[in-house]
């Protein structure tokens, strides 16, 4: 137990530099346009890495509901198996408005997780349109299971239905 305490310390204190360093290199003015809500079944960790497959939906104030089909897959530390997860994204671009479907495209970062029967994590992660969208922690993830995970992720957003 000790040992899952450490190395889930040692994940978010690795997220929280990420995510400092991150906001250090964003050059472009963003403003929040809204949420980027992702829900998923069951996911295995191998070690070195995972795939996860998750229904996502972009909230924008006043705009219909905005699908997504994403695929998230994380290199580095990934040990465990989780039942769901649930993550949100603060959405932030070079626009104050997105039309449908801006959001497809391929985005990378860095995460950190720690789960022990429910459990939390983060992420930040640039990409999109030219690398001019950043989906921000308000990234907060919840999960249920026992896993721990630390490294890069990348996630793939396609439209959905």
């Amino acid at each position: 137990m000790r040992r899952f305490i450490l190395l889930a310390g040692a994940a978010i204190a690795t997220l929280a530099a990420s995510i400092a360093g991150a906001n250090a290199q964003q050059p472009i003015q963003r403003v929040q346009v809204g949420v980027l809500e992702c829900r998923g079944g069951a996911s295995v960790g191998f070690i070195v890495g995972s795939v996860t497959n998750l229904g996502c939906v972009l909230r924008i104030d006043g705009m219909p509901e905005d699908r997504y089909v994403a695929t998230i897959r994380k290199v580095g530390l990934d040990l465990g198996i989780t039942q769901e997860s649930a993550l949100a994204w603060g959405v932030w671009a070079p626009v104050a408005r997105l039309g449908q479907g801006d959001l497809t495209g391929d985005y990378a970062g860095a995460q950190g997780s720690a789960t022990l029967g429910v459990g939390v994590g983060g992420n930040v992660l640039v990409g999109g349109s030219n690398n001019t969208i950043a989906l921000q922690p308000l990234s907060v993830q919840g999960q249920v299971g026992i896993n721990i995970a630390a490294g890069l992720e990348s996630l793939e957003l396609r439209p959905g239905r």
